[in-house]
């Protein structure tokens, strides 16, 4: 009988959000899984002291996003890690909410918006955006400044990005950030050798283990598709696909395949184990793994992000992060300690001289599908 591991071992493993219950009782006491250390110290360039009492503030402040956001009602504004701080902020509209805020014990700030008023604009933007320039790599909401903030390659702004910032603005107030030259594209690729699953001609790595097969991105294939495993024996068949719009696929897995809670570590750090998916907010660290570039950790930056893969193909609800990637790691895990966060899906750079990369939020999939995580 053949294991099927979380990104890429002997199978490769790498919308209605789950109750924010269900998510809490999957929530171990820590979060911070010390053995992903060595690999975040690497990436983020810290000490093991750092790194350690790092781990401890975002796991705390992690757990105070559900009871903080319950407490600013109607006047939630976003949630954010301050790292420099080391607390979890929470935006709200109006003062009288942050006194019931404080008290749970996270810090406040005024935003302009409520996250619903804003995810609304965003979602007017979205319908609005029509044809995309190439040079535009997408928009994300900002809690901060209230606006939504379009992302332009740098060197690249001309009359058709300044004319399609101006079809945004008649909707509400837009931000134009420079970001990379280069354009994001899917981490799919190639069949190669290695640690896969393949579909067709092509290579992509499993997210996480749900009751009867994984899910990953879903550009990797379309529903129907058969998947072979690392061996190239018959493994099982994509179930269900999205993309573009949304970048997830589930697949279910044949009879001699069976499922395990459980990310490789690729030797850099132990193979992790997945205890549940509760959603780390933006600032905190997160990891990937994938069965290319293996094993790298980084810092959420963005959610609710609309990513511009070209040739009309957009991507909505994308959450980015600092982690690399390449080519073939599409679909792998994206985890913070022991929670699941999301399957890859695409970026720019690679992990030689760096990059950012955009993951599918996992809760979002196992809504979508009716699916649940397999946990330890």
């Amino acid at each position: 009988m053949k294991i099927l591991i979380t990104t890429a071992l002997v199978a490769t493993v790498l919308a209605v959000p789950v109750q924010a219950s269900a998510v809490q009782s999957a929530a171990t006491e820590q979060l911070a899984v010390p053995r992903q250390q060595t690999a975040m110290q690497k990436d983020l360039g810290l000490t093991e002291q750092q790194m350690q009492k790092r781990l401890r503030a975002e796991s705390a402040a992690t757990k105070l996003v559900p009871a903080a956001q319950k407490a600013a009602g109607a006047a939630f504004g976003g949630a954010w890690y301050d790292a420099a701080r080391e607390t979890l902020v929470i935006g709200v509209t109006t003062p009288a909410a942050a006194d019931a805020v404080r008290r749970t014990g996270a810090e406040t700030a005024q935003v302009k918006l409520s996250a619903t008023e804003l995810d609304r604009r965003k979602a007017a933007v979205d319908k609005l955006a029509g044809q995309v320039p190439a040079a535009v790599s997408g928009w994300s909401t900002d809690a901060k400044s209230g606006t939504i903030v379009v992302n332009v390659q740098a060197g690249k702004r001309s009359a058709a990005t300044d004319a399609f910032v101006s079809r945004l603005a008649r909707t509400t107030p837009i931000t134009v950030k420079e970001v990379a030259a280069q354009a994001p594209t899917t981490f799919a690729a190639g069949t190669v050798g290695g640690d896969p699953y393949y579909t067709g001609n092509v290579r992509c790595s499993i997210g996480f283990s749900v009751h009867g097969g994984f899910v990953t991105a879903g550009h990797c294939s379309g529903a129907g598709a058969r998947t072979r495993g690392w061996d190239g024996s018959n493994q099982g068949v994509f179930r269900g696909s999205s993309f573009p719009g949304n970048d997830y696929a589930w697949v279910q897995v044949d009879s001699g395949w069976w499922t395990v809670p459980v990310v490789l570590g690729w030797g850099q750090v132990s193979d992790q184990l997945v205890r549940g998916s509760w959603e780390a907010p933006v600032g905190t660290s997160v990891c990937r793994s994938g069965s290319t570039t293996h094993w790298h950790c980084g810092t959420i930056l963005a959610k609710n992000e609309t990513v511009n893969y070209g040739n009309g193909q957009l991507f909505y609800g994308a959450t980015k992060t600092s982690v690399c990637a390449e080519g073939g790691d599409s679909g792998g895990s994206f985890i913070t300690g022991d929670q699941a966060q999301g399957v890859t899906s695409g970026g720019w750079g690679n992990c030689s001289s760096g990059g950012e990369t955009w993951f599918q939020p996992v809760n979002e999939i196992l809504g979508a599908y009716g699916l649940t995580l397999h946990t330890a």
